[in-house]
This record gives structure tokens, sequence and C-alpha cells, in this order.
């Protein structure tokens, strides 16, 4: 299985940056869609954003999209998450995750799951 390692979390003010970084190891080559996912308190898990094993083709939840980027170096078995314009909202602990399928937004299809990060975005 692929082991994930996120990093990166931290407290900041709103409208702040924050870069997570996830680190794969073991069978990584098993994995193609990779995806940031979040849990806030009394909330369900919900995708963040995903992306191809080429980079190829990405998704955004409504509620980042023009303020957070995915990515991924595949040589360096890493993918990214650039978190700017950071709101309030934003708080909550982050996952990483790796699918096997091509391409997913559906958390019900990533076996790889990273412990998290903790996020906390302060007004």
């Amino acid at each position: 299985q692929v082991q994930l390692v996120e990093s990166g979390g931290g407290l900041v003010q709103a409208g702040g940056s924050l870069r997570l970084s996830c680190a794969a190891s073991g069978r990584t080559f098993s994995a193609n869609a990779m995806g940031w996912f979040r849990q806030a308190p009394g909330k369900e898990r919900e995708v963040v954003a995903s992306i191809s094993w080429s980079g190829g083709s990405t998704y955004y939840a409504d509620s980042v999209k023009g303020r957070f980027t995915i990515s991924r170096d595949n040589a360096k078995n890493m993918v990214y998450l650039q978190m700017n314009s950071l709101k309030p909202e934003d708080t909550a602990v982050y996952f990483c995750a790796a699918s096997s399928r091509p391409y997913s937004i559906n958390p019900d299809e990533y076996r790889s799951w990273g412990q998290g990060t903790q996020v906390t975005v302060s007004s």
C-alpha cells in the first residue's frame, strides 16, 4: 500500500497563505489520482482538490476555486496544495489521499490516506 504523510499545516490569519505537502512512499506505482480532502468539526469529509497522475486533469471544489492550486511532482513522489486568500471557513484537518483510479473525486475510491494536518484560519 501507499504511505502518505502530510505537512505544512498551521495557524494563519485570514487572507494569508499556506502550502501543504504530501510525501508518498511504499507502493507508489499503485497510485494514480491524488486528492486533498478536509474535515471540519461537525461536518462530513469533503473533497478539496484532485489531480490525475499526469497532472493534466484537476478538480476543485467551488468553495476553493481561484484560491487553491493542486500540483504533483511524480519524480519526487510529492503532492502539493497551495492555499491562498485563506478564509476562516477553510479551517479543517486536511488529508492527502491516493486512488488507484485514473481520476476521481469520490473519497470512497481513495484507498490510502495520510494522518492529516490541521489548518486553522483566524479572522
